[in-house]
């Protein structure tokens, strides 16, 4: 059994400048992977950091590196004086993402959360590693069962999610919907990777986090 921490709800501001955004790398990766993304927030008037997960080839558990974010997370809104971040998970660091909102707290510090192509309901290439991260990513596992099993998996974080029908490494890409999201995305862009960078990503990001 998963443990949550208790969750209490989010008091928000509406008059307060919209809050910082928290970017959360995919896996072999580092923070510089959404580097583009992260300079397109700021050009749109927006705080925006890239954490650097560590180790990010697949050996830590996702809620190891889940616990990063949460640190990052609380770090960042004290620093910005906001009580909240927005957070954008791309790949793995999507699904690192999602144990933090529904495990470690993030309901409570989350304001709006970005899932691009995260492996929500596993993905077959998990299979090709026994890494403990890895494991985690796979069909089934205990981990995705556990989320999958939340009742109120969000709470008041807004949650949307957009994936490419083309991908290969989070497959079938279907695994990359979120039940209970408020939108939906799917973008043609060819590549997995290729989502950290492509143009319509940028933009609907953007978009997303100044609506």
């Amino acid at each position: 059994m998963i443990n949550s921490r208790p969750v209490a709800p989010l008091a928000l501001d509406p008059a307060a400048a919209p809050p910082p955004v928290l970017l959360v790398h995919g896996i072999w990766k580092s923070g510089a992977q959404l580097a583009a993304m992260a300079h397109r927030i700021r050009a749109a008037g927006r705080h925006a950091e890239c954490i650097d997960l560590r180790p990010a080839d697949g050996s830590a558990p996702i809620l190891t590196l889940a616990a990063q974010v949460a640190s990052a997370a609380d770090a960042l809104a004290r620093t910005a004086g906001s009580g909240v971040v927005d957070l954008v998970g791309f790949s793995m660091g999507a699904l690192v993402s999602r144990a933090y909102i529904q495990r470690l707290g993030g309901r409570a510090r989350v304001r709006r959360f970005v899932s691009l192509s995260g492996p929500h309901a596993g993905t077959l290439t998990a299979r090709l590693s026994a890494k403990a991260g890895v494991r985690d990513m796979r069909p089934g596992s205990p981990l995705l069962a556990s989320l999958a099993s939340d009742r109120d998996p969000w709470g008041p974080v807004e949650v949307h999610a957009l994936l490419t029908p083309y991908d290969l490494m989070v497959a079938p890409a279907r695994t990359a919907r979120l039940d209970g999201a408020r939108s939906t995305r799917e973008l043609p862009v060819l590549l997995h990777r290729f989502m950290a960078t492509d143009e319509r990503v940028l933009r609907a990001v953007v978009d997303i986090l100044q609506a």
